[in-house]
């Protein structure tokens, strides 16, 4: 496969079961063969992206002393700032040439979850930054329910059997700030090659060049949806849980072209998150002869505290 695939969520969300199908074996087709599609008719507003990109590239021009006042020490950086180099790949030890914040969960009528996760940071500066990077959380949120209930029929599960998962799930939002290149990188990129952790990422700004992904040839793609879209992959739990039936694919983030080494990139990934117990233990009817189960047991708390000690976020 040398392209995106495309599908329209509204074909899911139509109440036409033939087109609801058919969006299913979009998904699940692309999802089986690349890990990637492009999704059109989700339920994020073209006011709402550019509110959330207008408050985003206000944060990240604030001065740095004022940003480092939101980077919080001993939550391996699940809520706030991160400053800029201070992540790598799984495997590198050259920081991404990028910084980011995080929007997590907004609890919901569960008290256990509210004390596991670390609350929100709330910006001073900017009064409509958390106000509107909360709703674009709860749109993609929204997207990602219905996108994973598609999924789930591809895999001929209960069509809600993930949303007791991902009710008050461990989902993040992360804006991404890839400033300018104002000299040669040793050996960073913006992204280095990586699989992305959770069930599915949900991923705004891909209408630019720079992510690609590697397809089963072993080749490095370009990944550019058009301006209404999203572009969502798998992510390794979902692989997991599916036996590698759905593919989690590597991609990454390439730097510009020299002439372009001047200008800034903003991505804003959802990463769709279950609660911390849900278990990742291979599906048994996606266990056979052809495909022996591939991974051991774990839950998704167990399996992102590993990752997040992989990627220097947190210590052993």
């Amino acid at each position: 496969m040398d392209h995106i695939p495309s599908a329209d969520l509204r074909d899911f969300i139509s109440g036409d079961p033939e087109r609801k199908m058919a969006f299913v074996d979009q998904l699940g087709g692309a999802f089986e063969e690349i890990g990637f599609v492009a999704l059109s008719g989700h339920f994020l507003s073209d006011e709402l992206v550019a509110d959330l990109y207008r408050e985003v590239k206000n944060f990240f021009s604030l001065p740095p002393d004022v940003k480092a006042k939101y980077e919080i020490e001993g939550i391996g950086g699940q809520r706030g700032y991160t400053s800029f180099g201070k992540e790598h790949a799984k495997g590198r030890k050259a920081g991404d040439l990028k910084e980011f914040w995080h929007f997590g969960q907004y609890v919901e009528a569960d008290p256990e979850l509210e004390r596991e996760y670390p609350e929100n940071v709330q910006v001073s500066e900017l009064p409509e930054f958390n106000k509107v990077g909360r709703e674009a959380y709860k749109m993609l949120e929204k997207t990602a329910r219905y996108v994973l209930r598609a999924l789930a029929l591809r895999l001929e599960l209960p069509e809600n059997y993930f949303d007791p998962y991902i009710r008050n799930g461990n989902s993040i939002l992360r804006p991404i700030h890839y400033p300018p290149i104002t000299e040669e990188p040793k050996d960073a990129v913006r992204a280095a090659a990586h699989g992305d952790i959770n069930l599915i990422t949900l991923l705004m700004g891909a209408h630019g060049r720079g992510l690609q992904v590697q397809n089963h040839r072993g080749e490095w793609i370009d990944a550019i949806a058009s301006r209404d879209q999203l572009m969502i992959n798998v992510g390794d739990m979902l692989s997991r849980l599916s036996n590698n039936r759905l593919k989690s694919t590597i991609h990454r983030v390439v730097n510009p072209p020299r002439e372009l080494w001047g200008t800034s990139r903003y991505s804003i990934p959802f990463f769709m998150h279950p609660i911390s117990s849900m278990p990742l233990n291979c599906l048994e009817h996606c266990i056979d002869e052809e495909h022996p189960k591939g991974f051991e047991d774990i839950t998704a708390g167990e399996f992102l505290h590993e990752r997040l000690v992989e990627l220097g976020l947190v210590k052993k």
